[in-house]
């Protein structure tokens, strides 16, 4: 049985105590590899390591000798597709059709992106009068942070892991990396591929394990750590900010969501249906950014449902080698737990199931897996737990409004504030109302369209600062000002 070891100070070690955990592939339930869980020796080991490489080869680095590696690391990655490619729907489930195209290729981009971005991004200057008549000069310079703690999620595993990485790299950081115990094995490969590029020993290290009395608490009580980041759900990120309240230590938290998504009725009917399939049950429904609640106009809304419906009924479920399909499997049977317990909410509260809302039929092979049907709801009240509560899951309600005002208000009345979708093709309302939607990102005529160099992140309980372009740069670099008596 393979047996996945912690990454620190550039070799693979396993965990003092001995303890493992299974590593489940949860397309067909069976183990794949033993995990080893950190205590706090190899998680203090792993601070230090990163700790002391601040001070060795990589604190003592040009920006260009820095970015020159982290190019490496990307080409490192893509020379190993194939072999990441696998690792990752074995750990997910996902079809390799999805992670061909989004996981893999835009976790290598991720180091390049930032690494380009380091050596182009200018600080502020200012000249400044003295009494004496000389002047000053004032000029920022960026710095490290220093070590950073990076708790990475399970439905993305290597992109959102070297999205954290990539930028806290490229400004000189080092990091310690907790990884999904459901998903670690991308996250420990690239510990070879980080060898193999020139990384310095302790610069990038894994611990692995669970959150709370594991290596999560471990890592983010540890007072060597300078700053930690974690995307997740909003009660984790809540206890990471208590721990980090100690020491009074920055965060940057990616948080849970309840997204909508607004339909109105002179959208391309067309473009609002491709979309919102994709919105609601791309990854199963494990997106961060996806829309679990859909507002239609009235006059559209049973044309709109009855389009969802048949586009979800054309989804194919399959195992990730099916090459036809698009559709995979839940990350655990632990999560198809949750998700199937909100698929029997929605039926105790009187929802109208419009497709699915069970266990799908699958080959003996995969009767062992963590499927669930692409489901859709309608008729259920506003302040029903399948409205209001994030499912994580490849589902969505469906409900009718009547004016732009009332589309506004049930999108903002939920304490999320994560992403939103709206379709219309009236470019005036388009501005007016996506200026009003209490949401870190805002899709017009699209969702998921990302360009790596604005802003993202969450409002209100959806998280705490933003990531991407400069906005990155701005959590892993300390701004100093210098000012020069001239």
């Amino acid at each position: 049985m393979k047996e996945i070891k912690h990454f620190i100070n550039g070799e693979y070690v396993g965990s003092a105590s001995g303890k493992l955990f299974d590593n489940v592939n949860p397309a067909n339930g069976q183990v794949i590899a033993r995990i080893h869980e950190a205590g706090e020796t190899e998680v203090d080991a792993a601070v230090k390591a990163a700790r002391a490489a601040l001070k060795g080869p990589w604190g003592k680095m040009t920006v260009a000798e820095r970015t020159e590696i982290l190019h490496r690391v990307a080409d490192g990655i893509t020379a190993r597709f194939d072999e990441f490619l696998e690792a990752e729907c074995l750990d997910t489930g996902k079809p390799k059709s999805l992670a061909s195209h989004i996981d893999i290729p835009r976790g290598a981009a991720n180091f390049k992106v930032f690494a380009d971005l380091i050596k182009n991004v200018a600080t502020e200057a200012f000249e400044m009068a003295t009494p004496d008549g000389a002047g000053a000069l004032n000029y920022g310079v960026r710095r490290p942070k220093g070590v950073i703690g990076v708790i990475s999620p399970w439905n993305l595993p290597l992109l959102l892991m070297t999205w954290k990485v990539g930028p806290a790299l490229a400004c000189g950081n080092t990091v310690v990396v907790k990884p999904s115990e459901e998903t670690p094995t991308t996250t420990a490969l690239l510990g070879e591929v980080m060898n193999a590029a020139g990384v310095p020993a302790g610069v990038y290290n894994v611990v692995h394990g669970f959150g709370g009395n594991s290596a999560g608490a471990f890592l983010t009580a540890h007072p060597d750590v300078d700053a930690i980041t974690f995307t997740g759900e909003t009660g984790t990120g809540e206890t990471i900010m208590r721990a980090a309240a100690k020491g009074v230590r920055q965060v940057s938290l990616e948080l849970g969501g309840k997204n909508a998504g607004i339909v109105f009725a002179d959208c391309d009917m067309d473009k609002a249906i491709e979309g919102t399939l994709r919105s609601a049950f791309a990854n199963c429904g494990q997106v961060c950014l996806g829309t679990e609640r859909v507002y239609v106009e009235r006059p559209i809304f049973d044309e709109f449902v009855a389009r969802l419906k048949a586009g979800a009924e054309a989804l194919k479920i399959g195992e990730p080698n099916d090459p036809s399909a698009n559709f995979g499997s839940l990350v655990s049977h632990k999560h198809r737990e949750k998700v199937l317990s909100y698929y029997q909410k929605a039926k105790d509260e009187g929802a109208t199931i419009v497709t699915g809302g069970g266990v799908p039929e699958m080959s003996a092979h995969l009767a062992g897996g963590a499927w669930v049907q692409p489901t859709i709801w309608t008729g259920l009240p506003d302040d029903s737990a399948v409205v209001t509560e994030e499912i994580f899951g490849p589902c969505c309600h469906i409900r009718p409004f009547d004016t732009e005002e009332e589309a506004i208000e049930l999108a903002n009345s939920l304490p999320y504030g994560l992403a939103s979708a709206i379709w219309t093709e009236n470019s005036s309302r388009a501005h007016r109302v996506a200026g009003q939607i209490e949401a870190g990102i805002v899709w017009v005529n699209s969702w998921f369209l990302r360009d790596l160099r604005t802003a993202f992140g969450g409002s209100k309980q959806s998280g705490i600062g933003r990531e991407g372009g400069v906005h990155s740069l701005e959590f892993y670099t300390e701004l100093k000002n210098i000012c020069v008596k001239l």
